[in-house]
């Protein structure tokens, strides 16, 4: 019987405290996606990624971040990277491509997709990703912060790792519409309204300097939408003359409202709909 309020108060902790994480089976896929409450990493059996020929107008990122996962998979030094940029312009699908197309080569490199929301439980995974016998891309998409958003400090884990260091076998790759991670209009009234203005907003911006790499995506031009498209219609088998993909493409950019890899896959979705294509992977 425990009669000390303090023995009763460490017994409640300890029945309070999840069981340790059992060491996840990183031979069950090549990709996972870290959920808490509870922490567990579920494996996914097949990655939706494009064929790296696929992605056109990133060449110079393409080359980039290839090198680096290659030298990231190889066990050699590497850099976190920040894909920033336009939206739709193939950031994440780099990413995964990347993955694949590395991973043909390095069976030991994995990769997992770490949501934003859960970036203060980024010490947990990490500790679980520290030691294996893997190399993991940790992958955060769509990243970006707020006013009064303290998740950027969690980043700070991985990006500089605290005392103990990141993990060698850990890279980090994220993918933002901002290049500072955090809004412009933001960035400007903290430096008009606070008492010492670069202080601020040094903390929060200089956070997208940690990463060794940027990669900026741009807005593609016309010959590079069309050039997505005749690429995806060359994959999939679709047939379609170059005069009538170039009318039915224009118009469909005009009725979205803007040009991009995303309005080019969704255009291409639809042709292959009415041409009765299907298409898998």
């Amino acid at each position: 019987m425990i009669d000390d309020p303090m023995d009763r108060i460490a017994a409640a902790l300890e029945r309070m405290a999840p069981a340790p994480q059992a060491a996840p089976d990183f031979a069950a896929a090549s990709a996972f996606v870290w959920h808490i409450d509870p922490d567990r990493l579920e494996p996914v059996p097949q990655v939706a990624r494009v064929d790296l020929s696929l992605l056109v107008g990133i060449d110079r990122s393409r080359d980039t971040l290839l090198a680096n996962t290659e030298q990231f998979a190889r066990g050699l030094p590497a850099n976190n990277a920040l894909l920033w940029g336009a939206r739709g312009m193939g950031k994440s699908s780099l990413v995964k491509s990347i993955h694949g197309e590395v991973h043909a080569r390095h069976e030991a490199l994995r990769i997992v997709e770490l949501q934003r929301e859960d970036l203060p439980s980024v010490g947990r995974l990490l500790n679980l990703l520290r030691g294996a016998p893997y190399r993991f891309i940790l992958f955060c998409d769509d990243l970006s912060f707020g006013h009064d958003d303290a998740h950027y400090k969690s980043l700070k884990a991985v990006l500089d790792g605290g005392i103990e260091g990141r993990p060698d076998n850990v890279v980090l790759y994220a993918t933002s519409n901002r290049r500072h991670l955090m809004p412009r209009d933001m960035i400007e009234n903290e430096r008009g309204s606070a008492i010492n203005p670069s202080e601020a907003v040094e903390e929060k911006v200089s956070l997208s300097d940690r990463f060794g790499l940027w990669l900026g995506f741009h807005p593609c031009d016309q010959d590079q939408y069309l050039e997505m498209i005749r690429r995806y219609c060359t994959a999939h088998h679709v047939d379609i003359d170059d005069e009538d993909l170039r009318a039915e493409a224009i118009e469909w950019q005009a009725t979205r409202g803007s040009r991009s890899g995303r309005v080019a896959w969704q255009y291409f979705t639809d042709l292959a709909g009415r041409r009765g294509v299907t298409l898998s992977g």
